[in-house]
């Protein structure tokens, strides 16, 4: 509809409106959706893991914003055996190279578990030594080596940094880290890692949090749902399965869709960075009384000019004038915060007392130095 102009919203109205939406949408999500989850979610088959790959090489092609041969030592050795290898030799040359189209880099990917040679993944290259930009680059060939010093990939690809990077003669701009990249697909797997889970008589389960109380919980689920007892909770992390002639893939299929109801501990954690504070929801509070206020003094100046009369002789003088304000919040009284009660009851009251997170922050941790907040309080 033309005529009228739309309101202008402010990022920090827009992100409240937004959380409060997000608040509502998980109040509406039926309990049993947020209590039982399924036990993939939860744990982990022990063994099946990802490998950390590293490799070092050279990207090229770039327009003037790769590493100074003079200072970058490791880039022009590098450029110079590069060279050698294709037949061109440059060693009696070497004073004379003075290109910044190459940059010297690390190539970082992660081999994921039963990958099988002929895959491909995905990689992430950062600049070494002292390149600017690597937009418009591309990575020569790289092999990638894990922590046994053994090569399982080879990385090759043009880079793509998604960033952006203007200069001028007087300023620049610079959106993004125009110094490391991506690129999607850039590995294929050499070497594969030999894992058979299926050759062994038990398969564990590794919780992802640990608790003695969900590992008994997942073993009572499996052996209910199998009718026999295959699976032992054996410390708060290890559930041991036995698979006693069954298919392993088949029988873990089945075991990872089954649903349990994790336990955890009360904990309240607290960011004092960006004044974050998430409750678990088993954290009760004893019965306290709280009183919390701010001492403000608000000094303002305003000075002001005094002009003497034109027909007699003086001076114009600038006179002082000051205007101390003290607010020490005197209407804000003691409140009382029942014990037992439900984090939602908790958050209401803890609500009810008019603070910010940041005096929230306070006021827990001065509750947990009484003794009344029945939880872990982890500062980070």
């Amino acid at each position: 509809m033309a005529g009228k102009p739309c309101p202008r919203m402010s990022i920090r109205a827009a992100a409240r409106i937004a959380a409060a939406s997000l608040l509502c949408l998980l109040s509406l999500l039926p309990a049993a959706a947020a209590s039982d989850v399924r036990i993939k979610d939860i744990a982990d088959v022990e063994g099946v893991r990802e490998n950390q790959l590293v490799g070092y090489g050279l990207v090229v092609g770039l327009n003037g914003t790769g590493d100074r041969l003079r200072s970058a030592v490791f880039t022009r050795q590098s450029l110079i055996g590069v060279l050698e290898r294709l037949g061109v030799n440059t060693r009696d040359q070497e004073r004379q190279l003075d290109t910044r189209n190459v940059a010297a880099v690390v190539v970082t990917a992660n081999l994921p578990a039963f990958a099988r040679s002929g895959s491909r993944l995905d990689i992430t290259v950062s600049t070494l030594g002292d390149a600017t930009n690597l937009m418009g680059g591309t990575l020569l060939v790289t092999p990638l080596l894990g922590a046994d010093g053994e090569v399982y990939a080879v990385a090759q690809g043009p880079v793509a940094t998604g960033a952006i990077s203007a200069r001028g003669a007087a300023g620049s701009v610079t959106r993004g880290v125009p110094t490391a990249g991506r690129i999607a697909n850039g590995a294929t797997v050499e070497r594969e890692i030999p894992f058979r889970f299926a050759d062994g008589q038990s398969i564990r389960l590794s919780l992802r949090n640990p608790d003695l109380t969900t590992a008994r919980r997942i073993a009572a689920a499996i052996n209910r749902a199998t009718g026999a007892m295959v699976a032992q909770a054996t410390d708060p992390r290890t559930v041991n399965l036995s698979l006693a002639g069954r298919d392993a893939v088949g029988f873990l299929a089945e075991v990872e869709q089954l649903r349990v109801q994790p336990d955890q501990i009360a904990r309240v954690v607290i960011e004092e960075a960006s004044g974050t504070i998430v409750m678990g929801a088993n954290v009760r509070v004893s019965t306290v009384a709280i009183a919390q206020g701010n001492l403000t003094i608000r000094i303002t100046e305003a000075p002001q000019v005094s002009q003497p009369n034109p027909l007699a002789r003086g001076e114009t003088v600038v006179v002082p004038r000051t205007n101390i304000e003290v607010d020490d919040q005197a209407e804000r009284r003691l409140g009382i915060l029942r014990g037992g009660v439900t984090l939602d009851e908790l958050v209401r009251g803890l609500n009810g007392l008019g603070v910010g997170p940041r005096d929230l922050i306070t006021i827990l941790q001065t509750i947990k130095a009484a003794g009344a907040l029945q939880a872990e309080l982890e500062l980070r």
